[in-house]
């Protein structure tokens, strides 16, 4: 595979850093042709699916992405905004307010954002930020918790795009933040905020997206992670461990996937007489398909029919201050030893250089 063609090097100058906010992604329109597009990209990453690819590629072609496109459009339709996707719209605007946060904190950053699938791909950013200098770029998973389904997938595809790459730029990677306290107590300030508006419940669910079992068994530390998260949160809250549970949703085919699952929870605390669940989704931090449609509607409606009496939905950090302020810490962390601040001197030339455009501004309106 050929190099890229490369902007030109020149001696001396002053590199810029990057921070790229990497989330999961999402289709283009809640249409079965957009889904499919995207469930063709997902589902054939063999970190997702760790199936020899010659007997998976007759099953996803010949029957997962005829049957399940238009179901799935379906479902994304009936989450869709007037912004178009959930999960791109709260990526948006948490890359915006980390970008203000870092500035306020005098960083002199480009903070951009991409998608493991869908647009804006991931390769496509990282030559874009080359175009305008970027030497120093910070990966920042929208995976607290790591896993080599959906963290190991996105560092591929970096590594991928800058194999044919010949100046590569200095690259970090943030793994995970699964007890980061910046991640905890913003966990603990959205429950207690929805607590203090709406009351709180029987029980706590903590619903994280699952993986298949194997990938525990292998040695994956998700599992594990999604655990220590669930406690320390819980001890932020104050709960005892018959108030809250820890499940696992969104289990796709045949396979044992990691348990106990979410739904048939639900239906079981039900049955026992628990009248009021709410339920959060810390793994999360957009709001997207898996939250706002598998547990907002679905398993809502599993809850509520097994003979449940409420059921709440905390929603996920989003771009919450609490979580924006996190955030930007952890990635303040990660940055630590790179250039980053505004010299004294480049202060002083933004300054004149502000002033200069105001004063060319008020003379081209007194000329009109």
């Amino acid at each position: 595979m050929p190099f890229r063609k490369e902007p030109s090097h020149t001696h001396g100058a002053s590199g810029k850093t990057a921070v790229l906010l990497v989330n999961l992604g999402t289709p283009d329109a809640p249409t079965t042709g957009a889904v499919r597009r995207y469930l063709r990209q997902f589902l054939s990453d063999p970190r997702v699916v760790e199936i020899p690819r010659a007997l998976w590629w007759g099953i996803l072609n010949g029957i997962i992405l005829p049957f399940r496109s238009s179901r799935s459009a379906a479902k994304y339709a009936s989450i869709w905004c007037a912004e178009g996707s959930p999960l791109r719209m709260h990526t948006e605007r948490q890359t915006a307010a980390l970008r203000h946060q870092l500035q306020e904190r005098g960083h002199q950053v480009l903070v951009a954002h991409a998608m493991r699938y869908g647009q804006p791909a991931i390769a496509d950013v990282l030559q874009q930020l080359k175009q305008e200098g970027c030497d120093r770029v910070l990966v920042v998973p929208a995976y607290p918790q790591y896993s080599g389904t959906t963290t190991a997938s996105i560092f591929d595809a970096v590594f991928e795009h800058f194999s044919t790459v010949r100046n590569v730029p200095e690259l970090r990677f943030i793994r995970n933040y699964h007890d980061h306290e910046g991640y905890i107590q913003a966990l603990k300030k959205s429950v207690l905020a929805y607590w203090e508006m709406n009351g709180m419940p029987d029980k706590l669910v903590m619903s994280f997206h699952g993986v298949p079992k194997r990938t525990l068994m292998l040695g994956d530390p998700y599992h594990c992670e999604c655990r220590k998260t669930a406690r320390l949160l819980a001890q932020q809250l104050g709960l005892d461990e018959n108030q809250y549970a820890v499940t696992f949703q969104s289990r796709f085919g045949k396979a044992e996937w990691l348990q106990p699952y979410t739904a048939p929870t639900l239906v079981a605390l039900a049955g026992r007489g628990v009248g009021r669940v709410d339920v959060m989704c810390p793994g999360f931090v957009s709001d997207c398909l898996e939250t706002l449609e598998e547990i907002a509607m679905e398993a809502k409606h599993d809850f509520l029919r097994a003979g449940g009496k409420e059921f709440h939905f905390i929603p996920c950090l989003n771009d919450s201050a609490d979580w924006i302020v996190g955030l930007r810490d952890i990635v303040e962390q990660h940055m630590i030893g790179w250039p980053t601040r505004m010299s004294a001197g480049d202060k002083e030339r933004e300054m004149r250089e502000a002033a200069m455009s105001a004063e060319e501004a008020v003379k081209l309106g007194a000329e009109r």
